[in-house]
C-alpha cells in the first residue's frame, strides 16, 4: 500500500500537483499494540507469574530443609493468585497495558529472588545471622514502581513482596519480623519516592530507608543496644556499627540502583518520569532554538501556555512537568509557515492572508497540527507531546475564517440576487472544511493544555484587563469548550474545571497587570535643557553669585519633600517590575 501511495505521489508531482512528499505521522506498531491490549496475554502473565512463584518457594522449601515443600508453594500460589486479582481490578487505570504487569511481577520476582540469595547466604553461615535481614533490599520493588508508575501501585508492590517474601523465610520465628520490617521499609521508600524531581531525592529516600530499617530492627531486638553499655560494650559497639552500615549501605545501594535503571526501564516499558519531563524542559532544544528565531512570537506564546498549564496542573495533582514540556512543543508547527500566524506578524506589516481565501486560510492554519506531528516524529519526541499537539485543538472550528467565508458568500448572493453572478460559481462553504481534524483532548493535562492555549490567545485582546474581566473571559472560553464537545473524551471533573478556572484567573492577572504610568521628567529630556538654559540667559540675575532664584529654579516644579521619595519610589517599582 505504502508502494502504491509513492507511485501516486510521484505522479501528481510530475504534474506540478504535489511536492512529491508525505508527512510522517505518529501510529504504534499494530502488533505490538495487540500485544499490549490483548486479554489472553494479560491472562498468560498472569499464570507465568503464579508458577514462578511457585517454584521459587518450592525451591527454597527443599534449600533450607522445610517440611512439605509442596503445600507451601500452593499456599504461595494462592497468595499470588489473589494478588492477580487485586492488581487486575484495582489498578486497570496506571497499568492497563500489559507491558506494565510485566514491569510490576517481573519487579516482584527479581526481588523475591535475591530476598532469596540473601536468606541462602545466611544459612550457609556468608552472612551474619544479626545482619542478615539489614542486607535485604526491602525497597527495591517498591521505589521503582512508585517512580515508574504511582505511589498506588508502589503500595501495592511493597505489602504483596513483604507476604510472599514470608514464604522464603527459613525459621517460623523470623517470619513476623521479616514481614514488619519490610512493610515499614518499603512502605518508607514509597512515601518518600513520591513526584521524584531530582535524582537526589532517591538518594535522600535510600539513607531514610536505611535509618528506619535500622530502628526496626534495633525495635526487634536484632541488634542488642542493651549490651553496649555492660561487659564487652566495644565489642557490641563494634556489632552495632557494622548493623548500622549494613543497614544504611543497603538503603544507599538501592536508591543508586534505582537511579541507574531508571532510563533503561523508561526506554524498554515507554515510560517517562518526572525527572525526565524535567530534563526534556531544556529550552535549548533544536525546535525550541528555532522557534525563538524564526517564529518568537509562538514561542512566548508556548511559553504563557506553559506557565498557565503547569500552575493549573499542580491546582488539581495533575502532571504538572508533562504540562510544561508538551506546552512548549505544542505549536511547533507553525515552523512550516511562521508568516501566516498572527503572534509572528509585525503591526503594519503585510498580512499574508488578504491574498488568500477563508478556506485556503483554514487549511494553512489547521495544517499546524499536521506539521507539527511531523516535526515531533522527526525529532524524535515522546508520544505524549505528540498526543498533545494533535490533541490539543480538538475538532475545534477556525471561526474567524468560516465567518470571513459566511460573509463572502452572502456578498456574491447578493450579486446573483442583482444577476451579476452565476449560482453555479458560488463557493461551498462547508463547515467540516474549517474544523481541525482531532481528536479531542483524552487526558487530563491534554485538557488542561487545550484550555490553556485557548485562554492565552483570547487574554491578549483584553482592553485595560481587570479581575473582572478575566475571570469572565476565563469562564466564557471554559463553558464555550464545554458546550463544543471538546472535553467530553477528557477525564476532568466538574470540580476540577473549577479549580482550573482560578488557577487560569489568578495566572492571567499576574502576567496582566498594569505598571503605574509615572511622568517624565521634563527639565532632564533634552528640549526641557535647551528650555532652561535659554530662560537662563535671559534672566538677569543668572550667573551672580549673591543674586535672585534662577530661571531654572523658578520653572522647576515645587514638590514637596514628603512626596518626592513617593515618586522615585513609584518609578523604581514601574523600572524594576515589582
Amino acid at each position: 500500500m505504502g508502494f502504491v501511495d509513492a507511485i501516486k505521489r510521484w505522479r501528481l508531482a510530475r504534474q506540478g500537483l504535489s511536492s512529491g512528499k508525505k508527512r510522517r505521522v505518529h501510529c504504534e506498531n499494530p502488533v505490538v499494540q495487540e500485544l499490549e491490549d490483548s486479554f489472553l496475554v494479560r491472562l498468560s502473565l498472569y499464570a507465568s507469574f503464579i508458577v514462578a512463584i511457585g517454584i521459587q518457594i518450592s525451591i527454597s522449601s527443599v534449600e533450607s530443609g522445610q517440611e512439605n515443600p509442596f503445600s507451601r508453594a500452593i499456599s504461595g500460589m494462592i497468595l499470588a493468585v489473589t494478588a492477580m486479582a487485586m492488581f487486575h481490578i484495582n489498578n486497570q487505570t496506571s497499568c492497563r497495558r500489559n507491558s506494565r504487569a510485566v514491569l510490576v511481577f517481573g519487579g516482584w520476582v527479581v526481588h523475591l529472588m535475591i530476598v532469596q540469595l540473601l536468606m541462602s547466604l545466611g544459612d550457609a553461615g556468608t552472612i551474619s545471622e544479626a545482619f542478615r535481614f539489614l542486607f535485604i533490599p526491602f525497597a527495591l520493588a517498591p521505589i521503582l514502581h512508585a517512580v515508574l508508575l504511582g505511589r498506588t501501585v508502589g503500595a501495592f508492590s511493597a505489602i504483596y513482596v513483604s507476604m510472599l517474601g514470608c514464604f522464603l523465610v527459613p525459621r517460623p520465628d523470623d517470619r513476623l519480623g521479616f514481614l514488619i520490617l519490610s512493610l515499614v521499609s518499603g512502605m518508607t521508600g514509597v512515601l518518600l519516592s513520591n513526584q521524584v524531581r531530582k535524582r537526589v531525592q532517591l538518594l535522600r529516600a535510600g539513607l531514610y530507608v536505611g535509618a528506619v530499617s535500622l530502628l526496626v530492627a534495633t525495635a526487634l531486638g536484632r541488634l542488642d543496644i542493651a549490651s553496649c553499655f555492660g561487659p564487652g560494650a566495644v565489642d557490641h559497639l563494634q556489632l552495632l556499627g557494622k548493623g548500622g552500615a549494613a543497614a544504611m549501605g543497603t538503603g544507599i545501594f538501592t536508591a543508586l540502583l534505582i537511579s541507574g535503571l531508571l532510563p533503561v526501564f523508561e526506554g524498554a516499558f515507554h515510560i517517562t518520569t518526572d525527572i525526565s519531563w524535567l530534563e526534556l524542559s531544556d529550552l535549548n532544544h533544536k525546535l525550541l532554538r528555532r522557534m525563538q528565531l524564526e517564529a518568537p512570537g509562538t514561542f512566548h506564546h508556548s511559553l504563557v501556555v506553559a506557565s498557565l498549564a503547569e500552575a493549573a496542573a499542580e491546582k488539581i495533582g495533575a502532571n504538572a512537568p508533562l504540562c510544561r514540556v508538551c506546552a512548549y512543543f505544542h505549536d511547533i508547527g507553525k515552523l512550516k509557515k511562521p508568516a501566516y500566524f498572527i503572534e509572528n506578524q509585525q503591526d503594519g506589516g503585510e498580512n499574508p492572508h488578504d491574498s488568500l481565501t477563508p478556506t485556503m486560510s483554514a487549511l494553512i492554519i489547521i495544517a499546524h497540527v499536521k506539521d507539527g506531528v511531523d516535526f515531533a516524529v522527526k525529532h524524535k519526541l515522546n508520544p505524549r507531546i505528540i498526543d498533545v499537539i494533535q490533541e490539543h485543538h480538538g475538532d475545534s472550528m477556525v471561526y474567524y475564517f468560516y465567518r470571513k467565508a459566511q460573509e463572502q458568500k452572502k456578498a456574491e448572493l447578493e450579486k446573483v440576487g442583482k444577476g451579476l453572478e452565476n449560482p453555479e460559481d458560488l463557493p461551498q462553504v462547508e463547515e467540516k472544511n474549517f474544523r481541525y481534524p482531532g481528536p479531542r483532548p483524552s487526558t487530563r493535562e491534554s485538557g488542561i493544555i487545550a484550555l490553556a492555549d485557548t485562554i492565552e490567545s483570547a487574554s491578549r485582546t483584553l482592553r485595560k484587563p481587570n479581575p473582572a474581566k478575566i475571570r469572565a473571559l476565563v469562564d466564557d472560553l471554559v463553558r464555550a469548550k464545554v458546550n463544543d464537545g471538546q472535553l467530553d473524551e477528557c477525564p476532568l471533573t466538574i470540580r476540577e474545571l473549577a479549580l482550573l478556572k482560578d488557577s487560569f484567573s489568578t495566572t492571567l492577572r499576574s502576567m496582566l497587570h498594569s505598571r503605574i504610568d509615572y511622568p517624565k521628567d521634563e527639565d532632564k529630556s533634552p528640549t526641557g535643557t535647551k528650555r532652561l538654559e535659554a530662560a537662563a540667559q535671559q534672566s538677569p540675575n543668572s550667573g551672580t553669585a549673591g543674586g535672585k532664584q534662577s530661571a531654572a529654579a523658578k520653572m522647576a516644579p515645587k514638590q514637596p519633600a514628603t512626596t518626592a521619595w513617593k515618586s522615585d519610589y513609584r518609578s523604581a517599582r514601574a523600572t524594576e517590575g515589582y
